[in-house]
C-alpha cells in the first residue's frame, strides 16, 4: 500500500514543479517586457532620412563600435603590424563595418537627438563641440542635408530602438 501512495505523490510533485517553473517564467517573461527587453541598442552611419505614409524613416549602416581593451584586442586582430607599432587603438576605439546592407528603421515622433558637433551657423569658426547637445529631429534633418562646411553623416550614432521603432539618435565624436 505504501507503494502506491507514494506512486501518486511523485506525479503530483513533479506537478507542482513544473507548474512553479512555468509561473516563474511567466513573471519574468512580463517583466523583461515591461522593463524594455524589446530595446536594442546599436551604432551605425545614418545615410538618409525620408518620409513614407506620414512616417519618418531612417536609413542606416549598422557596425560594431569597439572602445578600450575590446577595441586594442580588435584591432590587434586585424591590423596586427599598425597594433604593435602602436600598443593599442590611436584614439581608444575601433570601427568594424564589414557590410554595406543598409537597414530602414521607422522615428518615433517623441525621438530624442544629441549632437556633438555641427554647423550651428553656417560660419566656420562657429563650428565647435558641444557635448551631448539636445536638438530636435527637424534640426538634424536640416543638418544632414547641410552639407557646406561640415557633412554629419560621416559621423557613427549610437541608436536606440524600442519595438523596432528608432526612439535616440546620439552623434558619436571623432577626434
Amino acid at each position: 500500500m505504501l507503494k502506491k501512495k507514494s506512486a501518486y505523490v511523485w506525479p503530483v510533485v513533479v506537478l507542482l514543479v513544473f507548474s512553479l517553473i512555468l509561473t516563474a517564467s511567466t513573471v519574468g517573461t512580463r517583466a523583461d517586457a515591461q522593463s524594455g527587453s524589446n530595446t536594442r541598442h546599436f551604432t551605425a552611419y545614418i545615410h538618409n532620412f525620408d518620409s513614407a505614409n506620414g512616417t519618418l524613416n531612417l536609413t542606416a549602416d549598422e557596425m560594431e563600435w569597439y572602445e578600450g581593451a575590446a577595441a586594442d584586442q580588435v584591432f590587434a586582430e586585424r591590423e596586427p603590424e599598425a597594433a604593435a607599432e602602436l600598443g593599442g587603438t590611436p584614439d581608444g576605439y575601433y570601427i568594424v563595418n564589414d557590410s554595406d546592407v543598409l537597414t530602414t528603421y521607422p522615428v518615433a515622433d517623441h525621438a530624442t537627438v544629441y549632437m556633438q558637433i555641427y554647423d550651428h551657423t553656417g560660419q566656420p569658426e562657429d563650428i565647435d563641440i558641444e557635448w551631448n547637445e539636445s536638438i530636435s529631429l527637424e534640426k538634424l534633418m536640416a543638418q544632414f542635408s547641410n552639407t557646406n562646411l561640415l557633412d554629419i553623416s560621416e559621423f557613427p550614432y549610437h541608436i536606440t530602438t524600442q519595438d523596432g521603432v528608432i526612439t535616440s539618435i546620439v552623434q558619436q565624436y571623432l577626434p
